[in-house]
């Protein structure tokens, strides 16, 4: 049987769909030919797209579904990309809606949520990561002094800010390298693990050096800025035998991809469905809830996209204890819960940004109740009148 690629693109008011629809099926595979081509015709159109469905949308705008064959790619991101939308990008407005691809297309996470569980030790809870913050300035053994203060407290995961690369003033390996011993503390107290994803940088080749000297050295975690690098580079760490640890993937740039009404790709499309066939087992978006202007209807798609092929959302950007009752309410508790400020800022210190997360979980699973008035003294109640519940 024939595996097929589909895509839904979505074309404003006024654009005709259907013929720009077609110039996607024909010109984005084996385009057009002549009679020099003749007695090949049948294997050439054997490569070509089909338009299989137009509609119209309540907006007035139209989506198009066009169905590529699966042998036009090989298997990876990079040609799918060049493929369904590489040269028509330019041509005028139109947006990649979603992507159907084969179920053994790309690369299938190798933690996800349940993997990174497993490796925690927890399993019926929400896991809380946090951010070391400030971004940048800090040295490394800042970072294991600020890691110390949040792992005694309970903390899952850690990650570095995305715009840390590898600096000589903090590089790397150094960071794991004076974290480590923190993190072997504590789970020489508690018996549990506290993962720490450090940030990737260089080019293609110095991201999967870097990585693997990570590894080797003890690394148990990897962040990697995927639009910013590349879905290849993702898609290199991944199939890498030797690099066997979780990697958190961050949207960096993704309004740039995604923002524009009419342009680009739709966040569930990105976010979603591109970060899991190229294998990431975590993937961080804006919340609805937090700092930055996100749509609940592309974050549900996000979510939507990650859960079907197990890998771990994690909603940022804004993330604090005074809305973790109303996160937990709409995702449950298969989620990671990702906060900066909301733990590095509380006004009793980080360790008490961490237990104020915790108590915020403990008062959901418990369905107590979430009101100022209702909180006793203590970090979570801190953290409220502070930030509020929003």
């Amino acid at each position: 049987m024939t595996a097929f690629i589909e895509v839904d693109y979505r074309f404003p008011a006024g654009v005709d769909a259907r013929s720009q629809a077609q110039a996607i099926a024909i010109g984005q595979t084996a385009g057009s030919w002549d009679a020099h081509f003749q007695h090949r015709e049948a294997q050439l159109r054997g490569h070509l797209g089909k338009v299989t469905a137009v509609t119209e949308l309540a907006d007035g705008c139209h989506q198009a579904t066009v169905r590529f064959p699966a042998a036009n790619v090989d298997g990876r991101l990079g040609s799918l990309l060049t493929m369904i939308f590489g040269k028509y990008s330019l041509a005028g407005p139109a947006k990649v809606a979603a992507i159907r691809l084969p179920e053994h297309f790309g690369r299938l996470p190798r933690f996800g949520l349940e993997g990174i569980r497993a490796r925690l030790g927890v399993q019926e809870r929400p896991l809380v990561m946090a951010i070391f913050k400030p971004a940048l300035g800090l040295t490394a053994e800042d970072h294991a002094e600020i890691l110390a203060k949040v792992a005694v407290a309970g903390l899952d995961i850690i990650k570095d800010d995305e715009i840390l690369p590898d600096l000589p003033m903090a590089a790397a390996l150094a960071r794991w390298e004076a974290c480590a011993p923190v993190i072997e503390a504590r789970r020489d107290q508690t018996g549990r693990d506290l993962l720490y994803a450090v940030n990737l940088s260089g080019d293609a080749r110095q991201v999967q050096t870097l990585a693997l000297q990570l590894v080797a050295a003890g690394a148990n975690a990897l962040l990697l800025n995927v639009l910013a690098y590349g879905f290849p580079v993702l898609e290199a760490l991944v199939a890498d035998p030797d690099i066997d640890v979780p990697i958190f993937a961050h949207p960096s740039l993704a309004g740039a991809w995604c923002g524009a009404p009419d342009y680009g790709f739709s966040y569930g499309t990105l976010l979603g469905t591109l970060m899991t066939y190229g294998g990431a087992d975590a993937v961080l978006y804006p919340a609805q809830y937090g700092s930055l202007p996100f749509a609940a209807a592309d974050e549900w798609a996000i979510v939507e996209a990650l859960r079907a092929r197990g890998v771990a959302p994690v909603p940022s950007s804004g993330v604090h204890p005074g809305m973790v009752g109303r996160i937990l309410d709409d995702y449950g508790a298969e989620v990671i819960l990702n906060a900066g400020t909301g733990i590095m800022d509380h006004p009793q210190g980080p360790a008490s940004g961490v237990l104020a997360f915790r108590e915020a979980i403990e008062r959901w699973q418990n369905a107590a109740p979430r009101a100022l008035e209702d909180l006793p003294a203590g970090p979570l109640r801190a953290a409220v009148e502070k930030w509020g519940q929003g």
